[in-house]
């Protein structure tokens, strides 16, 4: 190339020896042939290894049990909960507290059941509506002066 010619796409290369041929393995001994790098005898040299097999024991897909058996996770009951400290926040005046109002206010989503605990004080007199409640939760909100009614 003449010195005050641009240089264009079409006049780059790839570096020399960058691009190296591809080795053709098993087509004759003079190229990598013979064994063509798979060693020599044995199951792996003759590529006759089923899926799964692990050297004759037991394989995996055997090992684990064939159908999936019952859990009773299926059945669990799981509410949203709700600490006596939030209910506090959201009602400071007190009155009654109701799942729709928690639904209302953001506390726990709709169409699920919704547990009190007992995290916090409270200090107002709530009367409280809800599926399920702890033990210490009907303790304090009782000593607050409130009442408890499950639904």
């Amino acid at each position: 190339m003449a010195e005050n010619t641009p240089l264009r796409i079409h006049h780059l290369r790839p570096a020399p020896g960058a691009n190296k041929s591809k080795i053709r393995k098993g087509r004759g001994e003079a190229s990598k042939g013979k064994t063509a790098g798979r060693g020599t005898k044995g199951t792996t040299a003759r590529n006759k290894v089923p899926l799964g097999f692990e050297g004759g024991q037991v394989p995996l897909q055997r090992r684990l049990p064939k159908y999936k058996g019952f859990s009773n996770a299926l059945f669990k009951t799981t509410y949203q909960v709700v600490n006596l400290d939030k209910l506090g926040e959201l009602f400071p005046e007190g009155g009654d507290v109701t799942v729709e109002a928690l639904v209302a206010k953001g506390a726990v989503r709709k169409n699920q059941l919704v547990k009190v605990l007992g995290t916090g004080d409270i200090s107002v007199a709530l009367n409280v509506q809800a599926h399920a409640f702890s033990a210490s939760a009907k303790e304090k909100i009782a000593a607050a002066g409130g009442s408890v009614s499950e639904l």
